[in-house]
């Protein structure tokens, strides 16, 4: 992945608050801006200028900003696609095309003299990027971009996503996801159950999300879809970005031994790499903690995403901790010490053997 991108609405924000979102932004590191003209109304005038002062000051901190607009607007605003002037002095680098034209215009449209990005969108699916492709577009400002999905059940399904994406991919073009966070209070349109990409993110925690979107490994840049988070917030979502290997959020039985929880919690895990399919295995521990107690407890059936650790009756495989990928009967040699959270199981699909990860405690 290259980079992260916040949004904003100026037509639904100050630029006081805009200005500290931003701040806060830059100072996490995060280097793209996403904004729309699809849900503006009034004079186009003071639209554009409410527009062009906060991109301007995003440009001031070396943010970059996309605009999504769609053909309709195209006429509104008097813009040609052989004439990209107007977004040339609006100061952004992107110009999403949230409904695309017939392939011709998007690809004359990488021609423009400004060296504007032309993102189209990914969601869309079936053959849309071969149509461009057809009409030979200059690849160096072709990206592509999904949409979000502010209401639930209308996310993309995850098989969708990934393919709609290897259309873009199969031509080496850039492409970009939405994930969204529990501060957010400004997006574009009145209703809204988290603004996400795939419908297996909303209920997800935006840290977790971020672990999805890496372990898919197909998205180069991730945008936060709703404005104005809370500084904390930011900085939690940039830090799940940094972390090198994915972190999967859990729920612990009651009454653990300190033991069970350092296994669970302080150690980072390996998949090893001779895959039963029954369980991912993390035998080092059984090494590290080979001297220590584990007495037997919470002895119930194993359900997949449970996490079990083998207990005193397991003799060489004493302080292994496994997670389940299919039921078994538990035979009173496993603990079971906790579940992976339900919202985290697609995390916990996509980690591969030989793969290294961690468990927090959600």
């Amino acid at each position: 992945m290259h980079e992260l991108g916040v949004s904003i609405y100026p037509s639904k924000s100050e630029f006081d608050e805009m200005k500290n979102f931003l701040d806060d932004a830059h100072r996490f590191g995060y280097t793209k801006i996403f904004t729309s003209l699809l849900e503006v109304t009034g004079d186009a005038d003071d639209v554009i200028s409410r527009f062009q002062a906060i991109i301007d000051y995003g440009n001031s901190l070396g943010m970059a900003t996309t605009i999504d607009i769609n053909p309709k607007l195209f006429q509104q605003l008097g813009i040609t696609y052989d004439d990209l002037s107007f977004f040339d002095q609006l100061g952004v680098t992107s110009v999403r095309l949230d409904e695309g034209f017939t392939g011709y215009e998007e690809a004359k449209m990488t021609y423009n003299p400004y060296n504007l990005k032309i993102e189209t969108n990914i969601s869309r699916g079936q053959h849309y990027i071969d149509m461009i492709w057809d009409f030979g577009p200059n690849p160096r400002n072709l990206v592509g971009s999904h949409n979000f999905y502010p209401q639930i059940r209308t996310g993309l399904q995850q098989d969708y996503f990934l393919n709609a994406t290897a259309r873009y991919k199969q031509y080496n073009l850039e492409t970009s996801a939405f994930i969204d966070g529990e501060t957010g209070t400004v997006g574009p349109w009145p209703v809204s159950d988290k603004m996400v990409s795939m419908e297996a993110q909303r209920r997800m925690s935006a840290a977790s999300q971020v672990q999805l979107m890496k372990q898919l490994n197909t998205i180069d840049n991730l945008y936060i879809s709703s404005s104005l988070l809370s500084a904390a917030e930011l900085e939690q979502i940039r830090l799940a970005y940094d972390t090198p290997y994915p972190v999967l959020e859990v729920a612990l039985a009651d009454d653990l031994t300190l033991v069970e929880k350092q296994i669970i919690l302080d150690e980072i895990h390996l998949f090893r790499g001779d895959f039963s399919g029954y369980m991912i295995r993390s035998s080092q521990p059984r090494v590290k903690y080979a001297k220590e107690t584990i007495p037997a407890q919470h002895l119930d059936d194993i359900q997949v995403g449970d996490i079990v650790i083998g207990n005193d009756s397991f003799g060489q495989y004493k302080g292994e901790l496994q997670i389940a990928l299919q039921p078994w009967e538990n035979d009173g040699h496993y603990n079971r010490v906790g579940h992976i959270a339900a919202s985290n199981l697609p995390v916990l699909e996509t980690i591969k053997p030989w793969q290294t990860f961690k468990l927090t405690q959600k």
